[in-house]
């Protein structure tokens, strides 16, 4: 009668034990990797939209700064990989980003600038650098992540 109740509290402090050990190993695990960054749409479009200039804000307004955004995403999302960079990445050209917004803002009867655009395109590139998306390689940025914090 003795016996059952060892062997059921032996097997309960196994399992506890390799729980533990699963848990406490995943922790470590996970500790030492980076978080990865996420993109929230709506927190970029604030981040932004507050480091614009007067002129900017005065012309764009937060929706305007956001469509501005899914169409630059878009853009991103449909650059073909670079081969001849190391890791096959996908680049695209500053100027290439705001013509592709330029082109679906001309399509959608809106009057941006590309001076609007590229300046809404700058701060984005300078938020994906804060969160940990992208990092800069312009020797004027200092060839490094943006020091930067949120």
């Amino acid at each position: 009668m003795l016996l059952p109740i060892v062997l059921v509290a032996l097997a309960a402090v196994g399992v506890f034990v390799i729980a533990a050990v699963v848990v406490g190993r995943e922790v470590v695990r996970l500790d030492n990797e980076a978080p990865r960054p996420v993109f929230d749409l709506d927190e970029a479009v604030a981040w932004v939209a507050e480091r614009l200039s007067e002129d900017v804000t005065a012309a764009l307004s937060p929706d305007d700064v956001g469509q501005i955004l899914e169409w630059s995403l878009e853009c991103l999302a449909t650059a073909q990989p670079d081969l001849t960079s190391p890791g096959g990445e996908s680049v695209v050209e500053d100027e290439d980003a705001v013509a592709f917004v330029l082109a679906r803002a001309s399509a959608a009867k809106r009057d941006w600038t590309g001076a609007q655009v590229g300046e809404v395109l700058a701060q984005q590139t300078a938020y994906l650098e804060v969160i940990g998306a992208v990092r800069s390689l312009s020797p004027e940025r200092g060839g490094g992540p943006a020091e930067d914090s949120l």
